[in-house]
């Protein structure tokens, strides 16, 4: 079975990366009612980067047309209003047809409510471990903060 850390994706300049030192990956949005979590998100990167926490933001569109700006105003967005320094990367679809196969792994590894596999909104969240399993799937309703336990646990 493979790992997360077999997938190679496009950062947010379109540059190809390996995603084998990842273990927490989200689908953001600048224009969602969960943006803020971006603020919450990079407090958790700086708190236990150090420790080994890498954080993956993938822009998707798909809900609501929340992320209609290109790669360069996505970037900037997040960086002068919530400072963020983790990654982030190429604009994905996370459902559908044309869902980046990432998503696909990662849906079929951790299915969310009642066993649906669909990515419900933006802001949805996994954590992955050392070796690439994908170990949770958060809502979009659950903030950064209350995912702090278990992401000390899995470092």
């Amino acid at each position: 079975m493979p790992s997360i850390y077999d997938f190679k994706v496009d950062d947010i300049q379109g540059k190809p990366v390996s995603l084998d030192k990842y273990k927490l990956i989200v689908n953001t949005a600048s224009q969602c009612g969960f943006t803020p979590q971006y603020k919450g998100l990079e407090a958790l990167y700086e708190k236990f980067h150090g420790k080994g926490l890498e954080v993956l933001g993938f822009p998707c569109n798909q809900f609501g047309a929340q992320e209609p700006g290109t790669e360069k105003e996505i970037a900037q967005f997040c960086e002068i209003n919530y400072g963020v320094t983790f990654p982030l990367f190429a604009k994905v679809d996370v459902n559908g047809n044309k869902a980046a196969p990432l998503y696909k792994y990662l849906k079929s590894e951790k299915p969310g409510l009642l066993g649906s596999e669909a990515i419900k909104w933006n802001f949805t969240k996994f954590l992955v471990d050392r070796e690439g399993k994908v170990l949770a799937r958060y809502a979009p309703n659950d903030t950064p903060e209350s995912m702090a336990d278990d992401i000390q646990k899995a470092l």
